[in-house]
């Protein structure tokens, strides 16, 4: 008989604000975690985002500007944005004609596999002129 995996107010608490933000490292959980549940230690987010990672609940996204650990609630394929200011991340899909000149401009009868992640600048740096 397989039994249940364990739940807790903190990995429902978790869910939610992935489901909310999309993507997030355990430094960006703790912080907004702790305003609810100030008792809330970074490995307990640590064990928990691994836990979701396990279950397929969660993956890996880009790291970001500080190369850390980011997640990602979006299971299905998907490319990403990612501003090279702030490390803002976006969800994007590109077409598969975007692949085909990438790949083309590789060469060498090499083939993309896995998604992509496209870097510039988001609306709200060019905004701040940051």
């Amino acid at each position: 008989m397989q039994t249940a995996d364990r739940t807790s107010k903190y990995i429902e608490a978790v869910r939610a604000h992935m489901h909310e933000v999309g993507h997030a490292t355990n430094v960006d959980l703790l912080a907004v975690l702790r305003q609810h549940y100030p008792e809330l230690s970074a490995t307990t987010v640590h064990r928990i985002t691994t836990r979701l990672l396990s279950r397929n609940e969660l993956q890996m996204a880009p790291t970001g500007k500080e190369n850390i650990m980011r997640f990602d609630v979006n299971l299905e394929p998907h490319d990403h944005f990612m501003c090279k200011r702030c490390g803002m991340l976006k969800d994007a899909h590109l077409d598969d004609s975007v692949r085909l000149l990438v790949e083309k401009a590789i060469g060498d009868d090499c083939s993309i596999s896995g998604s992509l992640t496209v870097s510039g600048v988001c609306k709200q740096c060019k905004k701040e002129g940051v």
